[in-house]
């Protein structure tokens, strides 16, 4: 039954009211981009994707199945599985590390929360984003559902991450800088668009799944160092299955979803520049640019972990010796990693203070640094309190400027001018293949970790890419 006054049928698009008398013109209405992006995700041919985008997309799922197995055992997943398994569906699909099948929704939601929970998946520098948490959760757990080729998923996972990033070129820094955690609230449409790939959506039913995408923003940041920081990804990539297969049934939602007035964009950021999501599609890949940690937290204290313990092999370092650390850092770096006191691990990952001081104590900042034991070690606690930090402008996000005072009055001054995992110092194949062995170790037989690597460089010629995923689950 229809109201009075009203009619039938879903509001495809929405135009702003009309402005008031003498009031200054609002421009030109945006360009169609939630048409634009559902065109591109259900038709960009596979010759699009050059070599080196191809290396890129298989060094970004080899470096997530690793960390969703390292991460499956943390508390994280494993309160999110006994929280959903009673209520799961079939069967559908595995979860790396673990033992148990949910079906394919939730098992992608669990998977980006392993994936994530250690905070040592991939990273857009440009924007901050993980890009495969929520795209290669959701891809992995729906190979298993309904089988498809390993170049199938590799396309679309491609597809998907390339969107995500786009999305997050369009309003970063300011929708960041609202509160967003920017991974949730963009990884919902590659997600989406993956999932719309797989599924063979035509564009229409592909722009619908872009549409429920954008009603589903997910994230923030106030969550960081709790487990919830970890769900946003998950919770994105089920959020975008879910999207795609609503879709693929009909489900329709406004054709202007993103871009619209009172669509995605407005509601998000202050800042929306629509041409950095449209423009050379297909031509200029963000995929390409995608980074690989070699440390377990926040991206931005990088720079100071490597210039910590350069700075203590370098001169062999004892914790006794330290006087003060003094850091000149990017604005981002206390912004997300100031807490000075964590209690827990997952705080630690959100503390410059704490993971400088543990990778002068240690030498390491794996995951084993970002543990409740680590954060409470007295000789890291006794490091952290003499670390320091200042801001200066005018240095990049990628850089540091680290001072170590020493007990005999020495001085010891390191500028990282590029960290290692950056786009200029980037993580080699072989030690991917290091990182990833050592987050299996004690999850899964080196024998299975061994075939799950294979696996993963190999994706784009599998017959079944589904292999991946049964492959990663635990005996």
């Amino acid at each position: 039954m229809v109201a009075a006054g009203l009619t039938a049928g879903p509001v495809l698009a929405q135009t702003p009211p009309a402005a008031p008398p003498g009031a200054a013109p609002k421009g030109p209405p945006p360009a169609p981009v939630t048409r634009i992006l559902a065109r591109w995700a259900a038709t960009a041919p596979a010759e699009q994707l050059s070599e080196a985008v191809r290396k890129q997309a298989t060094r970004t799922l080899f470096n997530w199945v690793g960390v969703a197995v390292g991460g499956s055992r943390q508390d994280a997943p494993s309160h999110a599985v006994a929280a959903i398994k009673p209520f799961s569906g079939p069967a559908q699909a595995s979860l790396f590390g673990r033992t148990e099948r949910l079906d394919a929704p939730n098992a992608a939601l669990v998977n980006g929360i392993s994936s994530h929970v250690l905070d040592f998946d991939d990273t857009h520098l440009k924007t901050i984003i993980h890009p495969a948490g929520p795209v290669a959760s959701a891809v992995t757990a729906f190979a298993e559902y309904r089988p498809v080729s390993g170049a199938a998923l590799m396309q679309a996972l491609a597809l998907g991450c390339e969107i995500e990033c786009r999305m997050g070129n369009a309003v970063f820094p300011e929708h960041y800088a609202m509160g967003w955690h920017i991974t949730g609230t963009t990884g919902v449409f590659g997600a989406a668009a993956a999932i719309g790939r797989l599924l063979g959506l035509d564009e229409q039913h592909m722009l619908w799944a872009l549409g429920i995408a954008a009603s589903q923003p997910v994230g923030l940041k106030v969550q960081f160092g709790s487990d919830t920081k970890s769900f946003h990804p998950g919770r994105a990539a089920q959020n975008g299955m879910i999207a795609a297969l609503l879709a693929q049934q009909g489900y329709t939602a406004s054709e202007v979803a993103i871009e619209g007035f009172d669509g995605w964009g407005q509601a998000l950021s202050t800042r929306h520049d629509w041409s950095q999501v449209t423009d050379g599609l297909g031509e200029r890949w963000e995929l390409a640019l995608n980074t690989y940690k070699p440390f377990a937290c926040g991206i931005v204290g990088h720079p100071a972990i490597d210039a910590a313990i350069q700075l203590r092999d370098a001169n062999g370092l004892k914790p006794e010796q330290i006087k003060a650390v003094a850091l000149k850092v990017h604005p981002l770096v206390l912004n997300l990693m100031g807490k000075t006191e964590p209690r827990t691990g997952l705080e630690g990952k959100f503390s410059i203070f704490h993971a400088v001081a543990v990778a002068l104590v240690t030498g390491r900042a794996g995951e084993q640094a970002f543990t409740d034991q680590a954060v409470a070690d007295p000789a890291v606690v006794a490091v952290r309190k003499a670390v320091t930090a200042t801001i200066d402008p005018a240095i990049k996000a990628d850089q540091v400027d680290m001072t170590v005072t020493l007990t005999d009055g020495r001085s010891l001054r390191l500028f990282i001018e590029h960290a290692v995992g950056s786009q200029e110092r980037p993580m080699t194949d072989a030690q991917l293949e290091d990182k990833f062995s050592g987050l299996a170790e004690g999850i899964l037989p080196a024998d299975r970790a061994r075939r799950l690597m294979d696996l993963c460089w190999q994706a784009w010629t599998l017959d079944d890419a589904g292999a991946i995923g049964r492959a990663g689950a635990a005996a």
